[in-house]
């Protein structure tokens, strides 16, 4: 794993405006490719979270997954881009600039340069179920809250995984939801209302 360095002048790889005060939720994955599952959920967090922005955070490779096909981090951000389609959500490639594989790198990295910033990490229920998998899942647990977006057919898995039922006590109510943002980690909920059964890896199978 690459340790923390200076962000390169790639415009793509810096770290979109910010300012103290903001809410501001992270939204990461491989966007291979970014589809309007990821941007509703995005408005569904934006709107039940009231955040001021959704970044989406295109990951140069997941440590979890066989990378060797994944295309360029410019394609998948142009594409990201196209489909995001709305000022308050904004794919980019900070982790590049960073110098992070790891989401709990990346998310230590942005609390410790942005302390005023209300971030909020995003995930889906599918990631929910494996989040005890991830490298130091508990630290980013303690480190922002989360939430959890329902995906259809995933909500079982998710709520009977080890890091649900980890963090169980720390859950909050969904009509808190809006409060979550300020709230002291760990902190998480799970939100309902997303519908669309589009993933990036049946799009990919489908050849689309």
């Amino acid at each position: 794993m690459r340790g923390l360095g200076a962000a390169p002048a790639t415009p793509f790889a810096r770290i979109p405006p910010l300012a103290p005060g903001m809410r501001i939720g992270l939204y990461g994955g491989s966007f291979n490719p970014a589809h309007e599952a990821h941007r509703a959920a995005s408005l569904l967090a934006l709107k039940k979270l009231r955040l001021d922005r959704v970044w989406w955070l295109v990951t140069p490779g997941n440590p979890l997954k066989d990378n060797r096909a994944l295309p360029p981090l410019a394609e998948r951000l142009a594409q990201a881009r196209a489909v995001a389609d709305h000022p308050a959500l904004l794919p980019t490639g900070l982790e590049a600039g960073l110098g992070t594989r790891y989401s709990f790198d990346t998310v230590a990295a942005l609390v410790r340069r942005f302390p005023r910033v209300h971030f909020v990490w995003l995930m889906g229920a599918d990631n929910l179920a494996t989040f005890h998998r991830w490298q130091h899942w508990r630290d980013i647990a303690a480190l922002v809250p989360f939430a959890v977006i329902d995906r259809p057919g995933c909500t079982f898995p998710a709520m009977a995984g080890p890091a649900a039922a980890a963090l169980a006590r720390w859950r909050v109510p969904e009509i808190e939801a809006a409060a979550l943002a300020t709230m002291r980690p760990p902190a998480w909920v799970f939100l309902h209302g997303l519908k669309s059964p589009l993933s990036s890896t049946r799009i990919r199978q489908a050849g689309g």
